[in-house]
């Protein structure tokens, strides 16, 4: 259920249509606290530090479900700074008159701009030292007793002061005035929120009202002076949509049922990023701000297993390694026809499906231009959200699932060869059973749509398990835990063990189902753990419980663990190729709890995620790696294998 929230917009155009709407009255800083809560707690990569010039100037913050306390400082016309303990208990604790009003007040006065955003570009150029008195100007240099660099402000438009006095003619610009009237105002904002935040002993600032508007020169002005007068002590915190703090609070409380009941997740597609584009819904090439959430069945939860409190489900961060960002980008944009192929196959009697498969491509590869020019605008740049974005794109233009029909045929092929493989893996010594699981896994997990290099082979040749287990290199592989898991399989078994599965097909069937077959056999219990919505080839939740069953009637193994309970399949809450561990479905992350093995298979949910992530529990990480780039990266060539097998203890 996609949710939008759109700025700027003309309110007689509203009204003319919907002259029925009734209008109620909320309070305005509950509305500021609410949406600024949720914000924090929902949306992944809301929240960011700044630094300028540095690689990356943007760094993110996971959604985190312990946000309290912190200090909210609301800039609007004037600032409100509040502190913030709990959902329910805020306070004001202070203010100033000079805010967003005062600059674009007195820069009306002191130039021509016509408008805010104009100041902004205005001081964007301008050099303040023309007009401020630095104290290198008084001192001739810096004033080290007392730690002041010579580059400081001393006092803001000084040098005209002194001109004035003196009689001097002074050679400033219009844009000079704007900057340094930017910096007058950002610098007494940051000294003001310093201040209370020390005084209240909070360490986290976060800046709303629409005044930064993600502006790179306020940013700075404001990161720096909280900095330089909290000594570092203080982190100053923006937000993505700093805009919406308030619309976003009055929706919650007039929604008939509370957001808290769901989870929400920023919807690529129809979200604007950092900076507003023009409308297509306004057919208006006026640029608008836009935020769409949508919204799942259940909270979510953060993933017990995880040890410590800094996961980071992402492996690369684009925004920083430009050499693999622009190696993705090209990789994406070269890739989408095989997208667009799917869509229009899987509604091959639709008459619209290639005109909205047309438009899908556009604006996807419209995006992807605006990822180069800036790859920071909806927050941490990396391979998933691009496969995110990919799955937004699709689901707008209405291909909700375009591999539907491949996974229907590669689950039947599968399971017409589940029995034979069963027979084949029984008849093995114990130790070559082991292995040959492994291998099996690994074969399966090649059965991949969303690899180029692998739907080029499946095209051109009969290719299946057999064929499939040619591909797998040698020993050693990349990474090579083989030996340490068979040593570990000698032990006792495992309590309970959660597998979070890849593709349909081969690599379900043949490939995980006798992995988790082995495991039931050593009585331990598994959990299958897959997507909640579709993804590429990716087995959903309901197809995962339909598999189980057709295989429950070929295997007396599989019924027999199913009847009793002790094989069971969950689902994640997640709908991409990829694994954010931080945002589990809540009945999955409680049943969590009791797992002393997770398996995490797969190259999206095993290297473009979770490939650094640590566990309290033993944990083993299989994936072949269908990238020639990125397994050179790794140390390998073309299908290198991860089997990555990690003991805590």
């Amino acid at each position: 259920m996609p949710i939008s929230f759109k700025k700027n917009l003309d309110s007689s155009e509203i009204l003319s249509s919907v002259h029925w709407l009734r209008v109620e009255k909320e309070d305005e800083m509950s509305c500021l606290i609410k949406g600024c809560n949720f914000l924090l707690k929902n949306i992944s990569d809301e929240a960011f530090t700044y630094h300028r010039h540095a690689n990356p100037e943007y760094e993110f913050q996971l959604a985190d479900p312990n946000i309290f306390p912190y200090m909210l400082v609301n800039i609007g016309s004037g600032v409100s700074i509040l502190k913030v303990e709990s959902e329910d208990k805020y306070e004001r604790i202070g203010g100033t008159a000079t805010g967003g009003g005062t600059f674009w007040g007195l820069g009306s006065l002191l130039t021509n701009a016509k408008g805010f955003d104009e100041l902004l570009d205005l001081a964007e150029v301008g050099d303040h030292r023309n007009t401020d008195l630095l104290v290198g100007d008084i001192y001739g240099g810096d004033y080290r007793s007392l730690g002041l660099d010579s580059d400081l402000i001393a006092s803001s438009f000084g040098k005209i002061c002194d001109a004035s006095r003196s009689g001097k003619k002074m050679s400033y610009k219009e844009a000079d005035l704007a900057r340094s009237l930017l910096f007058t105002i950002s610098n007494d904002i940051g000294q003001i929120a310093s201040l209370y935040a020390m005084s209240h002993n909070l360490n986290k600032v976060y800046f709303g009202g629409y005044f930064l508007r993600n502006h790179p020169l306020s940013m700075h002005t404001v990161s720096y002076s909280i900095n330089y007068w909290s000594k570092g002590t203080v982190q100053s915190l923006f937000l993505r949509h700093e805009g919406y703090l308030g619309a976003i609070g009055a929706f919650l409380k007039g929604a008939e049922m509370c957001g808290e009941n769901y989870s929400w997740q920023e919807n690529y597609a129809g979200s604007s990023g950092l900076e507003p584009v023009p409308s297509s819904w306004l057919n208006s090439t006026v640029p608008v701000a836009q935020l769409e959430l949508d919204r799942w069945g259940s909270p979510l939860a953060y993933c017990p297993l995880l040890a410590g409190t800094d996961y980071i489900p992402d492996t690369v961060d684009l925004n920083a390694d430009h050499q693999a960002r622009d190696y993705w980008l090209d990789c994406f944009e070269e890739s989408i026809d095989k997208f667009v192929c799917a869509a229009i196959a899987s509604q091959a009697d639709n008459e619209t499906a290639a005109e909205r498969a047309s438009q899908f491509k556009e604006k996807y590869i419209r995006r992807l231009h605006q990822f180069r020019k800036q790859p920071f605008s909806y927050g941490n740049l990396t391979v998933r959200s691009l496969l995110d974005t990919i799955q937004h794109y699709m689901r707008e233009f209405d291909f909700p699932d375009p591999y539907i029909s491949i996974k229907q045929s590669e689950n039947e092929a599968a399971l017409s060869q589940l029995a034979e493989r069963i027979s084949h893996i029984d008849s093995l010594s114990w130790e070559a059973k082991q292995t040959e699981l492994a291998i099996g896994m690994l074969a399966g997990n090649l059965f991949d749509w969303g690899a180029k290099a692998v739907v080029q082979i499946m095209e051109l040749e009969q290719f299946g398990l057999t064929e499939a287990r040619r591909r797998i290199p040698k020993r050693p592989w990349v990474e090579d835990g083989l030996d340490a898991w068979i040593e570990r399989l000698k032990g006792p078994p495992h309590k309970q063990a959660a597998i979070f599965v890849d593709n349909s097909g081969v690599d379900i069937i043949l490939g995980i189902l006798p992995f988790t077959r082995e495991l039931l056999s050593r009585g331990t219990k598994v959990m299958l753990c897959a997507n909640s919505a579709p993804a590429l080839n990716d087995v959903t939740h309901k197809e995962l419980e339909v598999i189980l069953h057709q295989a429950g009637m070929i295997c007396p193994k599989i019924k027999e663990a199913l009847e009793a309970g002790n094989l069971v399949a969950m689902e994640t809450a997640q709908a991409g190729p990829c694994l954010d561990l931080s945002r589990l479905d809540s009945g999955l992350a409680k049943a969590l709890q009791n797992v002393d093995l997770i398996v995490i298979e797969g190259m999206g949910r095993t290297v473009h995620t979770n490939y650094n992530a640590k566990f309290k529990c033993e944990s083993l990480k299989a994936a072949v790696i269908k990238n020639q780039w990125l397994a050179k990266r790794l140390g390998g060539d073309m299908f290198a294998v991860v089997w990555k097998y990690e003991n805590p203890s």
